[in-house]
């Protein structure tokens, strides 16, 4: 008998947006489709750990965070000197952004009561879209909170700062370190994994949302998915930042919602703490998504393409759902845009064993994603489906996805002849939705069958197999 299951979550609200078709033109939400269901992270894997948002808990969060903060030596920040808090805009797509912003505020708080510092600053910094945290900002009321000019976002063409590093010259933004003292804060995700492979995750942003085009371009492309961890490492240790560095403050999410705040002096450490973590929560979401036969995938959330979320995962982790990204076995680069540069003008491997994308997509149905990321690449390799003249308008305006409609398979006028369309051509029921609903899936009743099938025999050779296995690749007990 089949099981019963919750009816599907409210998806995250959209979001007015440069990158964005305006709310008024998201008319339909695939949560409201026939047989969605939701099933939870909790069901999945009963040995998640407890959260505390959702459902929307700032108390908690500030709370959290104070606690953390005891932890901190802040005695280096003196009452005359000046403290930028660089921020990451990842952060605000994390359950609506509400934690990253209280996390934020109390942050400031917290170091204006210990050390009775007034001039801090927060500097927010974005990959290619370039005003996003500047909507954040507004949309969040920091402008406000931090003080007029001081709350400002931070893009990677704007004057940049050279830093003298181990292995050269990279460039900083200037803005990020123009303050006495920075604090590093930010989230524990997982997000680009097909990037960083959880190598130095916490030391990312050092060489991409505090960095100059020039050396945030070093982590994508010139030393590839796995060197690209020296960039980030290198621009960190480097005199220049470590004569400013006090410490980092990361809010922990996992695929079920938000555990807590972790602080320390010693990223390294931070680091540490987190990638145990996060090996046994989103490495038994992924490795379940990977086992995923058949699917539809439908895009319903407020980021571009690779970047809309479903079980604390994006939609780019489960493109490259077919090989484990944890394991640094893996001898050839994962699935994101910048695999073309292993595609030939036929779009065929350079090179022999380059994987394909994610197999068990049989289709992608657009129904709503910001542009702002170049995304052309799932549009040739994925039969994907449009939804709204609209939102094919908004992709052959953006410069980085001019072509994007051009490879889609068609564009529909609404989210239900997509999905007749996606069911014929699919040849499967079974649709899973990128809508951010928090803690947990949203998707068909017979997908979430499946989830719930395979769940257990998934988390016992995580617990037994291969998270001992990650651990020991990146020397950790």
């Amino acid at each position: 008998m089949a099981v019963k299951f919750e009816k599907a979550l409210p998806p995250m609200a959209p979001r007015e947006s440069a990158y964005g078709v305006p709310t008024s033109c998201v008319k339909d939400r695939a949560a409201n489709l026939p047989g969605m269901a939701f099933v939870k992270m909790t069901d999945l894997f009963p040995d998640s750990p407890p959260v505390f948002w959702p459902p929307e808990n700032p108390k908690e969060m500030d709370r959290a965070t104070r606690e953390a903060l005891k932890n901190v030596n802040m005695a280096m920040i003196k009452p005359g000197d000046s403290v930028n808090l660089l921020a990451s805009h990842h952060g605000w797509t994390i359950l609506g952004g509400g934690p990253y912003t209280q996390m934020l505020k109390t942050i400031k708080d917290v170091i204006q009561e210990r050390t009775g510092c007034t001039d801090i600053r927060l500097r927010a910094g974005v990959g290619l879209r370039f005003r996003e945290t500047e909507e954040y900002i507004k949309r969040f009321g920091l402008d406000e909170y931090f003080g007029k000019g001081k709350a400002r976002g931070i893009a990677p063409i704007d004057e940049g700062i050279a830093i003298e590093t181990e292995i050269g010259t990279m460039y900083g933004l200037k803005r990020a370190y123009d303050a006495t003292w920075i604090v590093h804060t930010h989230n524990s995700d997982v997000r680009e994994i097909h990037f960083h492979r959880h190598v130095d995750r916490a030391v990312k942003p050092f060489s991409m949302s505090y960095a100059r085009i020039e050396s945030r371009s070093t982590y994508h492309h010139n030393l590839g998915p796995r060197g690209a961890n020296f960039a980030a490492r290198a621009i960190f240790n480097s005199k220049f930042v470590q004569d400013k560095w006090t410490f980092a403050c990361f809010f922990k999410p996992t695929p079920a919602g938000i555990v807590g705040v972790t602080a320390n002096n010693d990223l390294y450490e931070l680091n540490r703490e987190v990638t145990r973590m996060n090996m046994g929560t989103y490495g038994k979401i992924m490795t379940l998504l990977g086992r995923i036969e058949t699917a539809i995938a439908v895009l319903d959330f407020a980021c571009p393409v690779p970047y809309v979320f479903s079980g604390g995962v994006i939609y780019g982790n489960f493109t490259s759902a077919n090989i484990d990204l944890l394991d640094l076995e893996q001898p050839l680069p994962s699935y994101t845009w910048y695999t073309e540069s292993y595609y030939g003008a036929n779009e065929k491997p350079l090179i022999p064993g380059i994987p394909p994308i994610n197999p068990a997509i049989k289709v992608c149905v657009v129904n709503y994603a910001w542009v702002g990321y170049p995304s052309v690449f799932w549009a040739k390799h994925t039969p994907t489906i449009i939804v709204g003249e609209d939102h094919a308008r908004l992709f052959r305006e953006d410069s980085q996805n001019i072509e994007f409609p051009d490879y889609a398979k068609e564009v529909v006028p609404d989210l239900k002849t997509a999905m007749e369309h996606a069911y014929a051509l699919a040849k499967t029921d079974k649709v899973i939705l990128f809508d951010g609903a928090a803690g947990g899936i949203n998707c068909s009743q017979s997908l979430a069958e499946e989830l719930m099938a395979k769940a257990p025999a998934v988390s016992k050779e995580v617990d037994e197999v291969l998270m001992p296995k990650w651990l020991k690749q990146r020397g950790l007990a």
